[in-house]
C-alpha cells in the first residue's frame, strides 16, 4: 500500500462517508466513489480496498431495510451474477493495471449512459425491456462482471428492480441484499488476487464510523434532499473522475 499523505486521507474519508450515504437510500454515490478512490490506490488495488468498506454499509442496509426484500427477483439473478464475476475475476488476473484503469473507467460512464437514459425515458424505458429469462441473464452476468472489476454495478441493478415495479423500500432493500450477497461471493477471488490484504483491511476498519455516520445522515436527508439536483451534480462530477480514467 503506497504512503497516504493528507489528501489521501480526506479522499478515503470521503469515499466511506459516501458509501454510507448510498447505502441509506441516496442513488449513484458508488459511481462517483469508484471514480475518487483510484486517485489514492492504482486501479486494481482500489478494487480490493473498496470491498471491505462496501460490505459494511451493505451490512447497515440490509439491518435497516432487512423486511423489504423480494426474494424471488434476488434468487433469480444469483446464479448468472456468479458467471459474470467468475468472469470478471479472469479479467482482473490477467489484465494489466494501465489497461484496467480505462476500463472501469468506461464501465463508468457506460453505467452513467444508462442513467441518464432511464431518467430521460422514465416509465417508457423500463417498457421498452423485456422481461424475459434472456433479460435476467443479461443483467445477472453484468452486473456480476462490472461489480467484480470495478465495483460499479449500480446502475444495472437499478434498471433490473425498476422492470420489476418495485415500491421503493422493496427496492432499496432488495437492492441491499443484492449488493451484500454479490460483495460476499467476491471476497475470496479478492483475496486470492491480494488486493485485500492486512494493511488495507485495516484501514478500512479505521473508516467504519465515517461510513455509519453516512449512513445515518443519509437516512435522515432522504425525505429532505431535492433528488434531481442531488443525482445531476453526482453524476457530473462521477463523469469527470470517468473521463479522466479513460484518458489520464
Amino acid at each position: 500500500m503506497p504512503e497516504l499523505e493528507l489528501i489521501d486521507w480526506m479522499t478515503i474519508g470521503l469515499c466511506a462517508l459516501l458509501i454510507g450515504l448510498s447505502k441509506s437510500g441516496l442513488p449513484n454515490m458508488i459511481i462517483l466513489v469508484v471514480t475518487l478512490i483510484m486517485f489514492v490506490f492504482p486501479a486494481r488495488e482500489s478494487v480490493g480496498f473498496l470491498l471491505p468498506m462496501l460490505l459494511i454499509g451493505d451490512l447497515f442496509a440490509v439491518t435497516f431495510y432487512r423486511r423489504n426484500v423480494v426474494w424471488k427477483y434476488l434468487i433469480s439473478l444469483i446464479p448468472w451474477v456468479s458467471i459474470g464475476i467468475v468472469a470478471g475475476f479472469f479479467v482482473l488476473q490477467n489484465i494489466r493495471d494501465e489497461i484496467l484503469k480505462p476500463l472501469i473507467g468506461v464501465i463508468i460512464l457506460v453505467m452513467i449512459a444508462l442513467n441518464l437514459t432511464r431518467q430521460k425515458f422514465g416509465d417508457n424505458f423500463n417498457k421498452m425491456l423485456p422481461n424475459s429469462l434472456l433479460f435476467i441473464i443479461l443483467m445477472g452476468a453484468l452486473g456480476g462482471f462490472t461489480s467484480m472489476v470495478g465495483n460499479a454495478a449500480g446502475a444495472i441493478m437499478t434498471i433490473y428492480l425498476l422492470v420489476k415495479g418495485l415500491p421503493k423500500r422493496e427496492f432499496i432493500g432488495t437492492g441491499a441484499w443484492f449488493f451484500l450477497t454479490v460483495n460476499l461471493i467476491k471476497a475470496p477471488f479478492y483475496l486470492h488476487l491480494n488486493i485485500i490484504t492486512l494493511e488495507t483491511f485495516s484501514l478500512n476498519m479505521m473508516m467504519v464510523p465515517i461510513i455509519i455516520v453516512g449512513a445515518l445522515i443519509g437516512i435522515r436527508l432522504l425525505k429532505y434532499v431535492p433528488q434531481k439536483v442531488f443525482t445531476v451534480l453526482v453524476l457530473i462530477m462521477a463523469t469527470i473522475g470517468g473521463l479522466n480514467l479513460v484518458f489520464d
